[in-house]
């Protein structure tokens, strides 16, 4: 399971001018089951999405397709975590740690 938290680099104008792209991306990656949870960030200064991925190889391919890096009004931080314990509508998620 993955955390990627944005970071906007741009100002928020130059970053509302790319949302009709990015919203479409998003909406992809959950049509695909990869992103579970997003949204800004409060203060508004970036975002957060929680993923599912079988590594952070595929992660970080995935997001260097998003359009706020190819506008260049973001950038990712992403963080890797073992999701050993989750709310009931998300069971099909938990993972165990390794030997």
């Amino acid at each position: 399971m993955f955390v990627l938290e944005l970071t906007y680099t741009a100002p928020l104008e130059a970053v509302d001018a790319v949302i009709p792209a990015h919203v479409a991306w998003l909406d992809e990656q959950y049509a695909s089951g990869v992103f579970l949870a997003s949204g800004r960030k409060v203060p508004r200064d970036g975002g957060v999405i929680l993923a599912a991925g079988e590594d952070r190889e595929e992660i970080e391919r995935l997001t260097a397709t998003d359009p706020f890096v190819a506008a260049g009004v973001c950038a990712y931080r992403i963080t890797e975590f073992l999701a050993t314990k989750t709310a009931p509508a998300l069971a099909g998620y938990r993972q165990q740690p390794p030997s």
